[in-house]
């Protein structure tokens, strides 16, 4: 069991720093760079302080990997400017580059996991129902909170405004942008719920 721990942990480590350094690689713009990839960053600090006080699920390591990924590419290209979704632009005629709409995609249904377990394992509310709602309420709480920070950053820097952005001239951006993390937020409650609490009850 503890081999399979620890080659888990090692898997994690190697990934995250693979896909950091590659990222962190002539990025399209460093100080968007930066601001895109700081709450990767901070995430895997918090995961090394307390994976040994509090080690999470096995399923909410996996998904906080992939929005790492997923925030770590955003970083590297701009979120408007991910080849991938470039071509998905030209393929199913879009107006913009989408890949922003799967970050705060992630951004909702990963932050309503991590809420989810906090509040199931120190028992900070009862019944399923109550979890499941605070979750999401939180996860939205914390995506419009990010929006705040995205105008704080668009006032103290109009250079990098556009490129952290990443509105693309899309005027409900903003509202869109929340509406997806909530949708993430929902899709975890109602798709994970199960295997979480498998999870969960095994980890006590």
């Amino acid at each position: 069991m503890h081999k399979e721990i620890n080659l888990n942990q090692i898997f994690w480590l190697v990934s995250f720093l693979v896909v950091f350094t590659w990222s962190a690689i002539y990025p399209k713009d460093g100080f968007t760079w930066f601001l895109e990839v700081a709450p990767a960053i901070i995430g895997f600090v918090l995961i090394v302080f307390t994976r040994k006080r509090f080690p999470l699920t096995s399923l909410l390591y996996f998904l906080i990997l992939i929005h790492c990924f997923i925030l770590m590419v955003g970083g590297h290209y701009t979120y408007a400017e991910v080849p991938l979704f470039d071509t998905f632009k030209e393929m199913f005629n879009w107006s913009r580059n989408n890949y922003d709409k799967v970050g705060h995609f992630a951004q909702g249904l990963v932050p309503a996991l991590i809420a989810r377990e906090i509040l199931i394992r120190k028992q900070i509310v009862k019944g399923q129902a109550w979890v499941n709602f605070i979750s999401v309420s939180i996860t939205l709480a914390f995506s419009a909170f990010y929006e705040l920070i995205e105008w704080w950053v668009a006032l103290s820097s109009e250079e990098a405004a556009e490129a952290f952005l990443g509105t693309q001239g899309y005027v409900w951006d903003t509202q869109s942008d929340m509406g997806y993390a909530l949708l993430g937020a929902i899709c975890a409650v109602v798709f994970l719920s199960k295997i979480h609490n498998r999870q969960i009850k095994n980890l006590s």
